[in-house]
Formats: C-alpha cells, structure tokens, sequence
C-alpha cells in the first residue's frame, strides 16, 4: 500500500510540502521501497535524509552501495526517541539548505515502541502536516512495518492522500489528536496539588520518589527541571493551580502535570519560541530533558505527561 500526498510537480521536484507513506511486510520490501526514494532524490540534486532504526539503515547501505555515502543517516530510535524532537530535525535541514529540494524518509512508527509512543508517533504525524504545510520543496515518506498497521496504527488518518481535496483542512485531524485527552490516571498513583508557593516542595516530591525507584542523580535533575517547568506553565496559564500524580508503569517513571488552562498552539514545544515569547520554553525544554512528553489541551484542560525510563 502506498499513500501519496500529491503528484509530483512536472519538473520532478516536489511541489511544496508532500507526506506520503507506506506499508511494508518484510525487510525485502521495505529496501524495494525505500530505496528506489532516496535515489531518485540524489539523483535529482535533492538534499536526502534518511531518519530510520539502525536495522533499516544497513539495509539501505547494502543497497545503494557508494550512493549511501550521499544520504545522511539518523538514528530515529535515538533523535526522535521522543517524537516531539522530530519535527525540529526536519526544520533545521530545510533551514540549512534554503531554497534546495529536500527529501526524507522517517520512520516515527518503527516497530518497539509502547504505547504511549505510537499515540505520540500518530500526533507526530498529523502535525507535520502543521508544521511544513507552507514550506517546500519539502517530500517525507514514511514507512510503516505491517506489523504496527496490525496493532492498529493507520498511516492514511495523517498522510494526505493522492486524490484528496486541496481545500481540505489537515489540522482538523491534529487538532482532534491534540484535543483528546490522555489515558486515565491509574487509581493507585500518587497525587498532590500544587499552587505557586508550592513549587519547589512539589519538586523536591518529585525528585524523592525518582531517587527512591533508582533513577540515577543526574537524571533525578534533569527531571525535576522538567517538572518545575511544566508545574510553572500550569501556575501562569492555567488558573494557578494544577495536580500533580506520580506513577510507575513498565519500568518507566511517569509525572502527569494537569490543569484548567488551554492551549490553541498545536507545535507548542515543538519549535523553538522567541527569546522575547510569552510561554513554550518550558515544554521545550522537557521535551529536550525527557524520554516521552505527552501533551494534549481541549476543553477539559491541560494534560502534560513526562515519562523516564529506568532503563
């Protein structure tokens, strides 16, 4: 299955931002659909980038033989770990390379991942489709393992499809993503609200219950760095006032901020804010100190999830 954003402009460049993806059921057909992408790109004079698993970059490797050494390679299990650090990458590329085609294969989805981080791979998605929607010459395929398609993840709700209506609006789609609030709290998790004078004894809390499950020191800080900067947003802009919960699940820590406040900035710590900005540092920042940072604002209010593995 191939789901393509939009044809190609008639000089063969990409026309503006194109997001495509598709379906591959073993390593054969991935390196026969890969492949082929990135070299068509190079041989344009496109800019490649290949953000994949380390697996699938020696498959390419293999393939294209000497043209390899033209593509840049990323770990996608290391820079885009937290799937918030991705749109950042592709955002830097298209910055170093002003006014040159650029061409990407990432594969956000890639088989492993929990839960948590294939909601986020799916919002990741959508909000490309935010985030590079004015820029270009911009063309990013995606690949997806049959595998994860299986379990439920279906590339085309977040890749614009050959066929579809230039009209349509495809941050309806995020935006609901965005808007729907997280998986319940579980019942046994610590809680303590907090307010303004409370912050740094909610740290401390915070920082206590890390150390008490083994997280190292250094990890200790930078989590709680995190959390003093979610808890903060939460004192300015959402009411004064926010809940803290505390819980383990999987070997990973995790520290549920929630308030009454909202949030209309889809790529809210996603990109880099102005110096002279009112708000986003704070979330970008956790997403730069923590494994995981799950975000979702609607009506009901604001949820920030910081997840950090012990492992």
């Amino acid at each position: 299955m191939l789901i393509d954003s939009a044809p190609d402009a008639t000089n063969g460049s990409p026309a503006g931002f194109l997001h495509d993806a598709f379906v591959y059921a073993d390593d054969d057909e991935f390196v026969r659909r890969a492949a082929p992408f990135l070299r068509d790109g190079l041989n344009a004079g496109e800019v490649v980038l290949a953000a994949l698993p380390e697996a699938r970059i020696s498959l390419l490797h293999g393939e294209l033989g000497d043209l390899a050494d033209q593509v840049a390679f990323v770990d996608i299990a290391e820079a885009g770990r937290n799937p918030a650090r991705i749109i950042p990458l592709w955002a830097e590329l298209l910055t170093e390379h002003p006014g040159r085609a650029v061409r990407g294969l990432g594969e956000p989805a890639y088989p492993g991942r929990t839960a948590a981080e294939y909601a986020e791979a799916e919002l990741h998605e959508a909000l490309l489709n935010v985030a590079f929607e004015h820029s270009g010459p911009f063309r990013l395929r995606c690949p997806y393992s049959a595998t994860v398609v299986a379990a439920g993840l279906d590339p085309a709700g977040t890749h614009p499809a050959a066929d579809h209506d230039p009209s349509a609006d495809w941050s309806a789609n995020a935006q609901k993503l965005f808007g729907t609030p997280l998986p319940a709290v579980p019942v046994g998790a610590r809680r303590r609200d907090f307010r303004l004078t409370e912050l740094t004894a909610v740290r401390r809390w915070a920082a206590d219950w890390a150390l008490g499950h083994g997280l190292p020191a250094e990890r200790v800080d930078d989590l709680a760095l995190a959390l003093h900067e979610i808890c903060t947003n939460s004192i300015r802009f959402g009411g004064g006032w926010g809940m803290l919960s505390l819980w383990l699940q999987d070997r990973t820590l995790i520290l549920d901020v929630a308030d009454y406040g909202r949030l209309d900035n889809l790529l809210v710590g996603r990109v880099l804010p102005p110096i002279d900005g009112l708000g986003g540092r704070g979330v970008w920042l956790a997403n730069q100190l923590c494994d995981l940072v799950q975000l979702r604002s609607g009506s009901d209010g604001t949820q920030v999830r910081l997840h950090c593995r012990l492992d």
